[in-house]
């Protein structure tokens, strides 16, 4: 049997839905970090969510708190067009290597765009380009952490979990 989210020695995680121009987006956080941001649709969705959970040792349940209105309001402002920092505090769930390759994306300014070639050699690994695209598809937070800029060295957008037309919608958003 097991023990209510609220008598258990877990820490309690929130989660909600955010609604953006892209669609849906999930937030989990508790009252300090977000540890997710994620499009509902995305590929593996489900998988990254145990994973916050397991790693945290939470229980998840269904709500908002202050770090979640934080980042609604970030997101709000980041699809109006407005030229935000994202200042939400949150958590990176990660390897060592992983956290050094999204260190380096969030140096990527805004409406620019660089090659995981160029994110390789950024971090000192000149030839693990393919490492960094690992990398960028366990990013657990779409958009503050801009793994959508990243795209192949010549040119073309590569992959992206939230899908081709979002990573092509969220580059030239950036670029207006």
């Amino acid at each position: 049997m097991s023990t209510a989210p609220t008598q258990s020695n877990h820490l309690i995680l929130k989660s909600t839905s955010i609604d953006t121009k892209l669609g849906p987006m999930i937030a989990i956080a508790d009252e300090k970090y977000l540890y997710l941001l994620e499009f509902a649709d995305r590929h593996g969705l489900a998988h990254k969510i145990e994973r916050v959970r397991k790693k945290m040792k939470a229980d998840i349940i269904s709500g908002e708190n202050k770090i979640i209105e934080k980042i609604k309001n970030e997101l709000a402002n980041y699809f109006d067009g407005k030229k935000c920092q994202f200042e939400t505090p949150f958590i990176l769930n990660g390897s060592p290597f992983q956290k050094t390759v999204w260190n380096a994306l969030q140096k990527i300014p805004l409406s620019e765009t660089r090659s995981y070639l160029d994110i390789a050699k950024a971090v000192k690994k000149p030839t693990a380009f393919r490492a960094v695209a690992n990398a960028n598809s366990a990013n657990q937070l779409a958009i503050i952490i801009p793994c959508h800029r990243v795209i192949n060295s010549n040119g073309d957008l590569g992959g992206y979990a939230g899908g081709i037309t979002r990573k092509q919608w969220l580059i030239n958003h950036e670029r207006k």
